[in-house]
């Protein structure tokens, strides 16, 4: 009977020493002074949890973390409770000796975790935490790590901290390909799901190798973002070139072979049309194309011939003038004032012949003081694009000759836009359009690259009301404005 009661001692006294065992492993700074201003305390308290919070305290020490926001939760309900000072001063410090105890277990949990610590904001910088429930779970398996470091299971976090790293470093991966190949994937996907694979099967091929091959150097290369990018373009270049493929073989397939064979021959044809060369329709397709191909090299010949004795006449023409300065032996203010009426004529003269290549439905051309500028008011882009149409190709070519006109000019491409949508999208689209008729025009050897700048001003500058759809159509326009070089 007497070990019966000295049991049932023992069984009441085991709770009561887990209790004060569990108390004592909070360490409660003494409350030693007076609290002040209470709601002063408590907001202070709160900008400390959100500081520790923002310097991840929370991930590397969850547990003393936990403590420290329930004592603070504590001390903020005391306070608008109305209760005690002493208890609210109690939970603060409780929380204050937490969030300590939590900064300090942080310093270790960064030196026993360092690596997998990286490994985890490399993959967060690279879009890991927007891949659900994947991230989530390899968090789970970090904060385990964390809480072994806070009790002092060392060898536990050692163990596994290489998992998790390989881990993070494989959702890291997973998300650079998201970024920089998620929409090949979206469109092979789909090109899976219509039987592109069999329609087309080369282009298919050739496309799956390309995302493939983009996918490998991705994983084996993960921050090369320069050859990434260049890869992920042609693998996304060929996989629209897939769908275009498969919709002309369509096509194709549902017509009779001799319209096969006549659609062909219009495509050559028209192109031959076009080139002013000699009509072989009584010809093969490929002596055809020899035809056209020929015609185009013809062309870049002359082209580069007329380019090369412009170049020599405006050399031989300021040698000339330099030698009629020597002869005249003029003042300085004298050959200013010639040179100046000598470039007003010239330009006047150039200006009419530019006025007249145009005409008024194609482009207004006008001078602005010292510059001609050519406003194509026939120039059409795909709707939201910047794509230079075949249709636009002869507008551009009068533009070509217009810049020739003047020798070797400084020239201003300047987009515009109505405002319609975002500022932002007007002004990207604007300067989009304009570098694509720059493009085109230092393709075709008009001027060096150098002479040639290209500028977008988005709904900046109107030239009518954006309140009505004509307003709207004559702002949005392209620009040419000619700077001639001054003698």
């Amino acid at each position: 009977m007497k070990n019966d009661k000295l049991r049932m001692v023992k069984l009441w006294l085991l709770p009561l020493l887990l209790f004060f065992v569990s108390c004592s492993a909070i360490p409660v700074a003494p409350v030693d002074k007076d609290l002040g201003n209470p709601a002063q305390a408590v907001q202070e308290m709160g900008t400390m949890i959100a500081k520790a919070r923002m310097d991840h305290i929370n991930l590397l020490s969850p547990r003393w973390f936990s403590k420290a926001e329930r004592a603070f939760a504590a001390a903020k309900k005391g306070l608008e409770s109305g209760d005690a000072l002493s208890m609210i001063q109690q939970k603060v410090s409780e929380s204050q000796a937490s969030l300590q105890q939590a900064r300090d277990i942080s310093v270790k949990t960064n030196s026993v975790l360092s690596d997998v610590i990286k490994r985890r904001l490399m993959a967060r910088d690279a879009g890991a935490a927007n891949l659900g429930e994947d991230y989530t779970r390899v968090e789970r398996n970090f904060l385990k790590l964390t809480e072994a470091v806070e009790k002092d299971d060392i060898g536990y976090a050692r163990r596994n901290s290489k998992a998790v790293g390989e881990s993070y470093r494989s959702l890291e991966i997973r998300a650079i390909k998201k970024e920089t190949i998620g929409e090949v994937r979206k469109l092979m996907a789909a090109a899976e799901k219509n039987d592109l694979r069999d329609i087309a099967p080369e282009s298919y091929l050739h496309a799956v190798t390309l995302m493939k091959d983009t996918d490998d150097f991705i994983s084996k290369n993960p921050y090369e973002k320069e050859t990434m990018k260049k890869k992920a373009d042609d693998a996304l270049f060929a996989a629209r070139r897939l769908n275009t493929i498969a919709a002309q073989s369509v096509k194709i397939k549902e017509m009779p072979t001799e319209k096969i064979a006549l659609w062909m021959e219009s495509l050559l044809y028209k192109t031959t049309s076009q080139l002013s060369a000699r009509d072989m329709r009584d010809q093969t397709f490929s002596v055809q194309l020899d035809n056209i191909l020929g015609s185009i090299q013809s062309l870049q010949d002359d082209h580069t011939f007329m380019i090369n004795k412009a170049k020599s006449q405006e050399a031989q023409l300021d040698t000339l003038y330099k030698r009629i300065a020597f002869l005249e032996k003029r003042s300085k203010e004298e050959l200013a004032d010639k040179a100046r009426l000598s470039s007003e004529k010239r330009f006047n003269e150039l200006f009419n012949k530019v006025q007249g290549m145009f005409t008024r439905s194609e482009a207004d051309v006008y001078k602005q003081k010292n510059q001609l500028v050519i406003r194509l008011k026939a120039i059409q882009f795909p709707v939201g694009q910047d794509i230079i149409m075949p249709e636009n190709y002869g507008l551009l070519s009068k533009v070509q000759l217009a810049i020739r006109t003047f020798g070797q000019p400084q020239v201003v491409i300047e987009g515009h836009t109505d405002s319609t949508g975002s500022e932002v999208i007007n002004e990207y689209l604007s300067q989009q359009r304009a570098d694509s008729v720059r493009k085109y025009l230092v393709a075709n050897q008009t001027l060096p690259l150098d002479h040639i700048a290209a500028v977008g001003y988005g709904s900046e500058k109107p030239l009518a009301s954006n309140a009505t759809a004509e307003g709207r159509a004559i702002n949005r326009r392209i620009d040419v404005v000619i700077r001639p070089k001054v003698k």
